[in-house]
Order: structure tokens, then sequence, then C-alpha cells
């Protein structure tokens, strides 16, 4: 049994991830660039990336959905192939906030993928779904290299603020990078 509901739009349809997404997973450890801009580096064993993917949608205090295509054709799903991942981790029920987090496969970059899952996310963390009430949140937040302005203006746009910075607490090549804290609240949302 996986957590979470299914979440579709028009672009995307977010379902949980499954262990038939580990090969999709495997190919985002390999994506220099999606490791640079979210500042990942940890390394891992295609073992682990199969167990994580197996695993992870039964976990506790997460969500863990993939991003696949939500185009339809005659009555069925164009494609059901992994192009991101995203994910609402670290909840806390009792202050009622999490953490967002959203990557994408290099072809699917900057094509409105991420922003339409972002959105869904969000509508699911502060409002729920029809067949989960969702964990009913009061704030949602995440953090975003100062490399990556792309994002930080993705996510502006999307009602999150900066809270705050972390300065040079990324190495990136020979130099180094802040992260911005950013986070979106309930009434934040809900005005947007």
């Amino acid at each position: 049994m996986t957590r979470g509901p299914e979440l579709r739009g028009e672009m995307v349809r977010l379902r949980p991830i499954e262990a038939r997404d580990a090969d999709r997973l495997w190919e985002s450890l390999h994506d220099p660039e999606g490791m640079r801009l979210t500042g990942t580096t940890a390394t891992f064993t295609r073992e682990q990336i199969d167990e994580w993917a197996r695993t992870v949608s039964d976990r506790p205090g997460r969500y863990d959905w993939a991003v696949t295509s939500g185009g339809v054709r005659e009555g069925k799903f164009v494609s059901d192939e992994l192009l991101g991942e995203i994910v609402l981790n670290q909840i806390d029920e009792d202050a009622r906030s999490a953490n967002l987090r959203l990557q994408m496969l290099p072809d699917y970059r900057g094509r409105g993928y991420g922003r339409e899952a972002i959105e869904h996310v969000l509508r699911f963390a502060f409002e729920g779904a029809d067949e989960d009430p969702g964990p009913r949140l009061h704030r949602v937040s995440l953090d975003v290299l100062s490399i990556n302005p792309r994002a930080r203006a993705l996510y502006a746009s999307l009602g999150f603020r900066e809270e705050g910075r972390l300065r040079e607490v990324y190495r990136d090549g020979n130099s180094w990078a802040d992260a911005i804290l950013m986070s979106v609240l309930e009434d934040e949302y809900r005005a947007a």
C-alpha cells in the first residue's frame, strides 16, 4: 500500500513513487546540473535507490510523488514515466509544518511541469484531497540555492517568501552558495 493520493492536473499527474521508478530516480542522480542546483552531495548505490523506490511511499511523515504526464489520449494516460519527483517531508503534525522538495529530470525543466506539481502539492498540503484529508498544514517551507535564481523566481511566483539565508553553506566547485530559506503560510496561500 502506498501513502498519499494521486493528484491530477492538466499537465501533470502525481502518483506515489513505486519500485518501477527506480531507473528514473537512478538517472536523476547522474544529472550533474540537477545535483548542483539542489546541492546534493550524497552518493547512493543502485541497491539503495531500488530499496528507496520500493519503500518510500510507505514511510511515515512524508509524501513522495512521481511527477508524470497528465496527458490523456483515448481515455488513457499518454505516459506513466517519472519526469521528476516532488516531496512533502519533515511533516510536523503539532506545528502543522512541512518541507517541500522538487527535482525534475533535465528534459522537463522550465516547461511548467514543476509549477503545476507544486500547485497541486500545496493545495493538498493546505486543503487535502477528496480521498485523503491531507496534513492540513499551516506552513510549507523549502530552501533554494543562490545559484538557482530560476527556481527562486518560481517559488516566489507561487507565494513563497524569503525568510532568511544560510550563508555559504553549499560548496559549488571552487566557490560557495547560500541557501535561501522560503516559506508560504496557509493564509498567504488562500489569499493567492
